[in-house]
């Protein structure tokens, strides 16, 4: 059995191509020996968002505050906002963007093979 308190997770930036104020926090992943997925949450500062992008993974997210949107291949925003889930099926394109004041705070369930 794992218990973690987010607050005390280490927060690292996300530094790639097409991304702007994201950090990441890994707060269950292959490290803890789990078998099958990994929880990262990731906190958008105002303006920020990942890339446009896809990848060969699943993966299910869930809005713990904030608001922002879940962006598609033709560029169409979903509203995501505290509470919401959302699901990316395998070579969706996609892009999270923070469209709020506030931080906009997800996590992010992938298979453990991708975090």
């Amino acid at each position: 059995m794992i218990i973690r308190k987010l607050k005390e997770v280490a927060k690292t930036s996300v530094d790639m191509d097409g991304v702007q104020g994201i950090t990441k926090q890994l707060v269950i992943g292959s490290g803890d020996g789990v078998p099958n997925f990994s929880f990262r949450v990731f906190t958008l500062a105002p303006g920020g968002h990942s890339p446009h992008h896809r990848h060969d993974v699943e993966h299910v997210n869930y809005v713990i505050s904030g608001t922002g949107a879940l962006v598609d291949a033709d560029g169409n925003l979903n509203p995501l906002e505290q509470g919401d889930f959302a699901f990316v099926a395998p070579q969706d394109v996609h892009q999270f963007r923070n469209t709020g004041d506030e931080p906009f705070v997800f996590i992010c369930a992938v298979p453990r093979s991708y975090e």
